[in-house]
């Protein structure tokens, strides 16, 4: 029985995705007063979990006054910060958090946060991977699986592995994981950082924001975005950089093929021939998640065990099948120019390269050398496909442009000679064609089996 008199808190949730649905249910839990408000339809499977827990909820509308009255604001990732209810709620001066700061409140577990432009998925997963393999009790969350929100509310796990976005960072205020990660910051999403790379950059960071002198920092020391940021603004944390280029007294390094790894005078070596994820940015995101395991002290031989066994992340680089000799490979998840950068750059062969989508204001002359030495014919998959031709006009004969993966995958196949690549790389977010990267994957892999 609650015997203090005190009046319920009010928790409005805006947007009833995985987030908004698992904070609703740790809310309830915690004695709030609940209400869950989505502009858009809200699915059926989210309806009955509602329903289950008796939680109130409203689609199609924000109704003002049953929003304005709360006294906290969990808004989903997917809402910018510049919308009229979120200035409203903002200007009333009422607490509005991400799903990551709210959930944080209510458990103690250790959390290792890991964030960056690239690579975020494939650490999250393999640290996870590594530390469950050593016999921590540990949960993986954030743009991941099941929201920390639902599993801080179900059962509530010693150790979690967080992969966030900047967006759930943007609404964080004191959340502080124990460990950060950050992979690389590359321009991306800077629709929502009124275009500028700086707003982005300080997102990033803000996962470190409240750590302290007792917390970690692990992060790319060869990027200079990061290590610029570093001179300009210190931060709290103890360092533990990663590099390919130079020798580290602290942290991960790459020497005569060998990753070495060390944290006060503790050593961990590996060979990168034993990696399974093969590729340099795969010996990054080894560094990173070997580091983390380390500092949580995970036996040396079960690390080195994980690192080659682990199978990486559906959508990333992933083998689909050998037909006729040539490797079809599925790589849907890069969204970005960065991203099908480390994928071609992974590229051992002459390769026919998938590429197009919905563009957020790439640069493609990044890849221009990349294209020249590896691409021999090109794919254009999108609506409109009219800055892919002109950027690789010149670095390739043989363009193509179709709006459906059956067909693209078809035109592969006629392409691609025996120990040559088909790679779908799209380096565009996937919104004009499919429903989601997720799909577009599917779909290219659906379409290679049938071939």
């Amino acid at each position: 029985m609650n015997h203090n008199s005190k009046i319920q808190k009010r928790l409005v949730v805006l947007g009833a995705g995985e987030s908004g649905v698992g904070t609703a249910i740790l809310g309830k839990k915690e004695g709030y007063d609940v209400f869950v408000s989505d502009k858009g339809t809200i699915t059926d499977h989210y309806k009955e979990v509602l329903r289950n827990f008796e939680i109130e909820w409203e689609e199609q509308q924000h109704t003002e006054n049953k929003i304005l009255n709360a006294d906290i604001v969990m808004k989903s990732p997917g809402i910018p910060d510049k919308v009229d209810l979120v200035q409203k709620l903002k200007g009333k001066e009422i607490l509005v958090v991400s799903e990551i700061e709210f959930a944080s409140k209510y458990t103690k577990a250790t959390i290792v946060g890991v964030t960056g432009s690239n690579g975020k998925t494939t650490t999250t997963m393999l640290t996870h991977y590594i530390l469950k393999h050593g016999g921590l009790e540990v949960a993986m969350a954030g743009n991941i699986g099941d929201s920390f929100a639902r599993q801080v509310a179900e059962y509530d796990a010693p150790f979690y592995v967080l992969e966030l976005s900047s967006f759930q960072l943007d609404g964080i205020r004191d959340f502080a994981p124990h460990i950060a990660v950050l992979t690389n910051i590359t321009p991306d999403h800077l629709d929502r950082y009124e275009d500028k790379f700086e707003n982005y950059i300080a997102s990033k960071f803000r996962i470190t924001m409240n750590q302290n002198e007792d917390d970690y920092f692990i992060y790319d020391a060869d990027d200079e975005v990061i290590t610029n940021n570093l001179k300009k603004h210190p931060i709290r944390s103890r360092l533990l950089p990663f590099s390919l280029k130079r020798k580290l007294e602290n942290g991960a390094y790459l020497e005569e093929g060998n990753i070495k790894i060390t944290i006060d005078n503790n050593k961990f070596i590996m060979p990168t021939t034993d990696l399974s994820l093969k590729g340099n940015h795969n010996v990054k995101n080894a560094m990173a998640a070997a580091t983390v395991s380390q500092l949580l002290k995970i036996r040396k031989v079960t690390i080195r065990e994980c690192l080659e066994n682990f199978h990486g992340v559906e959508h990333r680089l992933e083998n689909v099948l050998k037909i006729n000799n040539v490797q079809y490979i599925n790589d849907s998840k890069a969204t970005n120019v960065n991203a099908t950068f480390y994928a071609l750059d992974a590229m051992k062969s002459a390769t026919v390269w998938i590429v197009g989508g919905v563009d957020k204001g790439n640069d493609y002359s990044e890849l221009y050398s990349l294209v020249n030495e590896k691409v021999k014919a090109i794919i254009c998959l999108g609506v409109d496909n009219t800055k892919i031709i002109n950027a690789f006009g010149n670095c390739v004969d043989n363009i193509s442009e179709t709006q459906s993966m059956k067909e693209a995958v078809n035109m592969a196949y006629k392409i691609a000679e025996r120990n040559e690549n088909v790679l779908l790389s799209p380096a565009c977010a996937s919104f004009d064609l499919f429903k989601n990267y997720e799909e577009r994957g599917r779909q290219f892999k659906e379409a290679v089996r049938e071939l």
